[in-house]
Parts: C-alpha cells; structure tokens; sequence
C-alpha cells in the first residue's frame, strides 16, 4: 500500500499502536513497526507480555519500497518479531544507540542510532528528509532504566533549503518539563504524532495518559494533532476518548486529526508555519 501524498506532496497512513506510513515528498518513512495480529503478544521484558486486541491494517508485505524506518525504541509492541522477519535487512532504521546495537546484531546493518539532537538525513534533487533525536521519558525517574531507552523524532522536509513541512512523534514518554526544549529549538510543529494510551506496566504510567497528552498540545500548539497508540493493547488504560474530550473541554480539538486504521491524512504546513 502506498499512501496517497495530498496536493503538498506529503500524507500519513495509520497502520495501528505508533505504527505510520509517511510519504514526506519523495521519501518514503514507516515508523515503529507493530504488525502483529490481534491475539498474538508482544514481549515487554521482565517476564512481561501484552496481547493485542487490534489487527494492521498493513503486513511487512503489503509495504512500499522505504527510505528510512524511524524506530522510537526496541519494545515488543514497536519492532516486533514479524517486523524482524518482513523488513528487508537494507533500509536504514534511524533509532537509538540502544537499538542500533541489537538490530546490528540481527543483520540490520544500516541501523543508525542517534543521540540526543543529533539528525540524520537523506536527499534527492534539491529535497531534504531531516530527521533529528529529541528526548523521551519512557516512565518516571527510575523506572524508565528498566525500559528501553526511548527517543521521539523531529522530520523536516526540505525543498531548496527551506522547511516545507516539520512533524514531530513523540516516542513512548510521559510529558514531562524537558519536552519544552522541543518546541524552543524547533517552534510549533506543523504535525504532532501523540503517542497516547496511558500505558501501565504493573501500575506504573509509562507513556501519555489523556491529561498529559492535552498537556502537550497545549504546550506546542501543532496544526494537526494526529494521535496513535491508544487502544491496540491491554497495557493501554487511558482510552482516546478521554484525550479527545479533554482537548473539546480546553478549545484545542481545530486540528485533531483521529484515524481508523489504513485511514491516510493529506500532511500540511500549518498556516502561522514560516519556512525556514
């Protein structure tokens, strides 16, 4: 399947959990790659597993030939052992250190794990595809060390030197006061990709519940908010209706975007947008 870029050259396709296929002008981006079936389990570490109540809309052989494949981090439910199987061992996986150094071991020798702020990119003609490293928290202080180490992305494209388009996905991580350097370094995104769902691993909130998830559009004001990884597994708790009302109740809902699965969003600048 092949998203259908809209008339600025760029869309998004809601596979399922964080995962998207991103047509970003000429490049080609999948991002944490679930496809697991409803009733099979994702394997969370520590003796921890978590079945699935959804299924893809999309397998590893349905994909379009890909650029890139931005993976938050290396969780049972973002890079599965079906993703393991079906990606080709060539396409660049841009992702953390942690994850690089496993998926170098798995035969993913184009894995390339970015620090903090640090950006990798790839061109064609006179288009940039930047994707840059920003923080994540997967948990509170402390209990994020037994996680894998999460980042959330920043991808600009670039026509002629100037930003057309800045998307921002979150990772897996709880909002917390560093995410503002975020939006300090790179303004208002003119897409948020909100990875929701109020995660709990035994009772502790590892990623964005409702009120945190409102928390963060408030704070970054993007042009679209498109939220995911809400209700595919039953460590989720915090269900999107809780986050779409709470953005009715606070008069931020104009550029909430919700997808069903192997639904496609045409990608736009957000109007204030001001290349740069």
């Amino acid at each position: 399947m092949d998203p259908a870029p809209g008339p600025g050259g760029s869309s998004l396709t809601f596979v399922g959990t964080a995962t998207t296929l991103q047509r970003l002008g000429p490049f080609t981006v999948l991002t944490d790659p679930n496809f697991l079936h409803r009733g099979e389990r994702a394997y969370l570490g520590h003796g921890l597993s978590s079945r699935r109540r959804t299924e893809p809309a999309l397998g590893p052989e349905d994909l379009p030939p890909l650029d890139a494949v931005v993976l938050s981090h290396l969780h049972g439910d973002h890079f599965d052992r079906r993703a393991r199987r079906g990606l080709p061992r060539s396409v660049p996986i841009v992702t953390t250190p942690h994850a690089e150094r496993r998926l170098r071991r798995q035969g993913f020798g184009a894995a390339e794990g970015l620090r903090t702020w640090q950006s990798w990119e790839i061109s064609r003609g006179d288009e940039v595809l930047r994707v840059t490293a920003v923080p994540g928290q997967h948990g509170p202080a402390l209990v994020h060390r037994a996680l894998p180490p999460v980042m959330g992305a920043v991808l600009e494209l670039a026509r002629a030197g100037r930003t057309a388009l800045r998307l921002y996905q979150t990772g897996d991580t709880l909002m917390r006061p560093f995410l503002h350097r975020v939006h300090e370094r790179f303004g208002p995104p003119d897409v948020l990709v909100a990875h929701l769902g109020g995660t709990r691993v035994a009772g502790v909130l590892v990623t964005m519940d409702a009120r945190q998830g409102a928390d963060l559009v408030e704070a970054f004001r993007p042009g679209t908010t498109i939220p995911v990884h809400h209700d595919d597994y039953d460590v989720f708790r915090s269900p999107l209706s809780h986050f779409t009302q709470e953005l009715y109740d606070r008069g931020l809902s104009a550029g909430l975007r919700v997808l069903h699965r192997g639904e496609t969003a045409q990608l736009e600048p957000a109007a204030r947008a001001v290349p740069g």
